[in-house]
């Protein structure tokens, strides 16, 4: 090998670097456990203590803010945290571009657009093509009553084309993004948790918001959500609403005498003397005042109209709507908005209602765009509130709006995002200064997330979490031992085989195994790459793969030594690009392209496998290539006994002469009965699709003992009013729970209460009271309650679904294509590409037909399209290996008609397969038995894939290449290999 000193080198100071990067971590997770050990479990006085020393030289003159900015980044699989894609509406920014416009065009095509937007189009793209089909040209987007309004009359003009305003719509849309984006940024910066990660995706308008070791998962909802649209209204008092409250509850009264008069069944008389007179005069009297039963009204003089049971309010919403009660609001009065109060904790379940001082544009008199400060404090009372401070032109304005309540004896409503948080009087005059407060019933904890959102401003429009993942620290910490268990497991069975089976050989195979794993580590530290669960089984993935390359190179030298060269040239001929390199290239680029699509087209932990993967593709090509290669030399130079097997393994796998094509027609029927079979499956099973594909939520819930699975569906699907799926996971007491119950609503609210419909329903099958925070909420040391929830939106899930599709057909055109390039006949391709439907359309059909039965989870998920492509991959790299040879002995001098010069082909590369396969699913099977139940489906994919994939490389990619050439061609190969001496 020619500059083996330079490749040693380079070999050396990679190791080095490796170890350098690799550092960091270890010396940031130390401190991190010195911080858990001096806080005692305290998570917030963990974080109080690593910010303490986060600016203290810790290592090698970098501070521990540094070391930790360069460890090795754990997913919340393994951290636990909260997971969550934001969409921003780009509706909403739409409207506002247009300044709210009333043009029905307009608004047509935002409703089309929402309901006909498709999997991976962008909400701008859809909205432009429903405005172009609703319009149909009568309309431009430069109309002044559109985007050529005041706000933009820098950018359209009205004589500017559609296309031309799009460039600028779609300018401005991003703009409005970055600055959310920036906005959320500030906003997570002071929340409080170690290496947040926030990031852009692509031009959707989506952002991702990554926290480890968030536990509080309402808080942080809330926190993400909450535009901070901060406003200040003049209030109107009870006493001013009195006759709008009597006309609501006229107009009530009205509507159920006429429900009672169309639908009150008919009674006998004998019926009518048996009634209760006392019940029937209360009844009478409750339905007398079908408002005044659910809003109580306020104190005369105060500002709160009336209070009413929070599970009320939509109801008493609607009261308002009615056109009857609205003709009530005369004068000043029909610009009136109603709005309700903050819940108070001390009095849960209870909300108070305001009559705001509308106008005719609904601007209100002062909004939140004055503020320049914020800071939690306590009042005079000390009692946590909000102080904020106003710029010059708002402190006027505050100045002019105060003196007006004074003099009025009126209230200032302060509002926030259409909730009510205080509505004070002034009392003492005109507030100058530009100093203000929010006061409430606050904790200390809302009173810091409230200022921290003021301080970094309001969203430009709503932001709505379309997907969630929520792990609890004690799910992490199970994913962590399981992958290290794995791990180990795996590398010692395949570190145990190699030596077993190849002997002396199998030690330096071995070694390069290790390097690869430190270089994997290595890469991964300096990329600042997370590594997740699905990553590990990446690693342990790789490390099965790995040896694979070594094991090509060490059958084709074992060959070459019994053709009597020696260990030199054996070695040498081995490393040749007509020995193993052509088949390793081949195999390794296929493997390759099919991880790098999984690579764009996945998303969250499917990308750190593809990660993974990829990285550990480079690294065992060099280490098989370059590393084996400098040990092979060295024992060679030596003049050691090399012989790459052992006494008990020598003759193994050597003697195989089996007519692999006689079988062609027994392999097809066999593969048309499991293909028939699997859509049969198909069209009466189904496939569980999982809430990556259709929508939903997931909640990974454990108990203290075993429970009934049906008893917990009845219950929650009454709850939920619709279908709930309830399903052991892993264990007995452990559960996964899975509703579409109100999957496509947002908004805190909507999440908190399905987390208190679930707890409401799910305590009882505990022994000891569990509260709901304990239920809900992540903390270290949890062994019951909610340990893992998801939620997926349809839009997200048209998006995954899409992308699955085009990442499955991407892999096998890529490939199919390469191929063709690579062997230069099409028929290869093919018979390649056939096998791969076939070992694809298979491992779906068992899914199909097992899903209902299996012990684990075997749903279609993003997980489960890693492990098809990952099918794909490593079915195509057995395929390549009996190819490439196939391709070596049609160009050689090999004997025999063309049939029994493709089966000695393949009989010649049945040691490189067995050995292959039997590696690789030796160490699925370890991921399997170890790896936990989360990923258990999706090994369990891999390894099936990977069985049929082993079959359909011998019996049916080989057999379709014989098929598809044809008698002219095949005859002019025999004629060749038969005239050579």
């Amino acid at each position: 090998m020619q500059n083996k000193g330079l490749i040693k080198f380079f070999a050396i100071i990679f190791a080095i670097v490796s170890i350098y990067q690799l550092s960091f971590t270890f010396v940031s997770n130390g401190i991190q456990e010195d911080a858990k050990a001096a806080s005692g479990g305290d998570s917030q006085k963990e974080l109080a203590y690593l910010d303490s020393i986060g600016k203290q030289e810790v290592f090698l003159g970098y501070t521990y803010n540094q070391v930790r900015d360069k460890q090795i980044n754990k997913g919340l699989d393994l951290e636990g945290g909260i997971n969550v894609i934001l969409q921003i509406s780009v509706k909403d920014i739409l409207k506002g571009l247009a300044n709210n416009t009333t043009n029905p065009v307009f608004n047509k095509a935002l409703d089309v657009a929402t309901k006909e937007q498709q999997g991976n189009q962008d909400y701008l793209d859809a909205f432009f093509v429903a405005f172009a089909n609703e319009s149909k040209g009568t309309v431009k987007l430069s109309s002044t009553e559109i985007f050529a309004n005041r706000d933009l009359s820098d950018d359209v003009q009205t004589q500017m084309s559609d296309e031309e305003v799009k460039v600028v719509i779609k300018r401005k849309v991003n703009e409005a993004i970055d600055s959310a984006f920036g906005v959320l940024t500030k906003r997570i910066d002071k929340f409080g948790v170690v290496q947040p990660n926030l990031q852009k995706l692509g031009e959707s308008g989506r952002i991702l918001v990554e926290l480890p070791g968030a536990k509080d998962i309402d808080r942080v909802k809330k926190l993400l959500q909450s535009t901070a649209q901060l406003e200040f209204w003049q209030t109107y008092k009870v006493d001013q609403m009195v006759g709008v409250l009597t006309a609501a509850n006229e107009a009530m009264k009205a509507d159920k005498a006429d429900v009672k008069t169309t639908e009150e069944p008919e009674t006998s008389a004998i019926d009518s003397l048996l009634v209760n007179k006392a019940e029937d005069s209360a009844a009478a009297a409750k339905g007398n005042n079908p408002l005044f039963e659910i809003l109580s009204p306020g104190p005369m003089g105060s500002p709160i109209i009336g209070m009413a049971a929070t599970k009320d309010t939509a109801k008493i919403n609607s009261y308002f709507k009615k056109p009857e009660v609205r003709s009530a609001l005369s004068g000043e009065l029909r610009y009136t908005r109603f709005a309700w109060g903050k819940e108070d904790k001390k009095n849960p379940g209870v909300v108070e209602l305001y009559a705001l001082r509308g106008n005719r544009e609904n601007v209100p008199p002062l909004s939140g765009s004055v503020i320049t400060g914020a800071n939690d404090s306590f009042d005079q009372l000390g009692k946590p509130c909000v102080e904020m401070q106003m710029d010059a032109k708002g402190s006027r304005e505050w100045e002019e709006l105060t003196g007006q309540a004074y003099q009025e004896q009126g209230n200032i409503a302060i509002v926030l995002d259409n909730i009510v948080y205080s509505a004070p009087g002034v009392s003492s005059g005109p507030i100058s200064g530009g100093r203000s407060q929010i006061s409430g019933s606050f904790d200390v904890t809302e009173t810091k997330d409230l200022a921290n959102v003021l301080r970094a401003g309001k969203l430009p429009a709503s932001a709505d979490i379309v997907q969630s993942e929520v792990v609890g620290p004690s799910l992490g910490q199970e994913a962590i031992d399981n992958g290290i268990t794995s791990s180990l497991v795996g590398l010692l069975l395949i570190s145990f085989w190699m030596i077993f089976y190849y002997g002396k050989a199998g030690w330096y195979a071995n070694i390069a195994l290790a390097v690869n794993l430190l270089f994997i580590f290595g890469i991964l530290a300096s990329l600042g790459a997370v590594l997740t669960l699905p990553g590990i089984a990446g690693i342990v993935l790789t490390m099965g793969t790995a040896v694979d390359a070594n094991i090509i190179i060490y059958e084709r030298a074992k060959e070459e030594m019994r053709l009597g060269k020696t260990l030199e040239d054996s070695i040498r001929a081995s490393f040749s690009w007509k020995g193993a390199m052509s088949s390793i290239t081949d195999a390794n680029v296929t493997t390759f392209l099919t991880g790098l699509v999984l690579l764009i087209f996945g998303t969250g932990p499917v990308k750190g496998f593809a990660t993974t993967l990829l990285i550990g593709i480079c690294t065992s090509l060099f280490t098989a290539i370059f590393i084996t290669r400098i040990l092979l030399d060295w024992a060679a130079s030596r003049g050691g006994n090399l012989t790459f097997n052992t006494s008990i393994t020598k003759n193994w796998f050597t003697k195989f002469n089996f007519d692999f094509l006689s079988k062609k027609k027994a392999a097809y029927f066999i593969s048309g009965l499991l293909i028939l079979g699997s859509f049969v499956s198909f069209f009466t099973n189904g496939l569980d699709q999982g809430i990556d594909f259709v929508g939903g939520r997931t909640f990974q819930v454990r108990f203290e003992n075993k429970v009934s699975v049906e008893e917990v569906k009845s219950v929650l699907s009454d709850a939920f009013g619709s279908a709930v799926d309830a399903k052991v996971f892993g264990s007995d007491d452990q559960l996964r729970i899975t509703t579409k119950y109100k999957v496509d609503a947002h908004g805190v609210e909507v999440d908190k209460e399905v987390n208190e419909i679930l707890y409401n329903n799910l305590k009882k099958f505990y022994s000891k009271d569990i509260s709901y925070d304990d239920f809900v909420n992540t903390y270290d040391g949890k062994t019951v309650g909610i340990m893992q929830a998801s939620k997926v939106g349809p839009t997200i899930a048209k998006d995954i679904k899409t992308n699955s599709y085009w990442a499955v057909l991407g892999s096998l055109s890529i490939v199919f294509i390469y191929l063709m390039l690579s062997f230069r006949r099409w028929q290869f391709s093919l018979g390649a590409v056939v096998a791969v439907a076939h070992d694809v359309i298979i491992v779906l059909g068992i899914y199909s037909a097992c899903y209902k039965f299996m012990p684990f989870q075997m749903e279609m998920n993003q997980h489960f399209i890693a492990a098809i492509l990952t099918v794909i991959g490593y079915s195509l790299n057995d395929t390549v290996i009996v190819f490439d040879r196939v391709r070596e002995f049609l160009g050689g001098s090999v004997k025999g008609d063309f049939n029994s010069i493709v089966n000695q082909s393949i009989n010649t590369t049945l040691s490189r397969t067995i050995n292959t396969s039997l590696t690789v699913m030796l160490v699925l099977l370890i991921m399997f038995i170890f790896g936990g139940e989360s990923i258990q489906g999706f090994v369990f994919a891999m390894l099936v894939g990977i069985i049929v994939g082993t079959y359909s490389s011998l019996f049916i990619a080989t057999p379709i290449l014989v098929d598809t050439v044809s008698a002219k061609e095949k005859k002019a190969v025999e004629a060749a290999h038969n005239a050579a001496e």
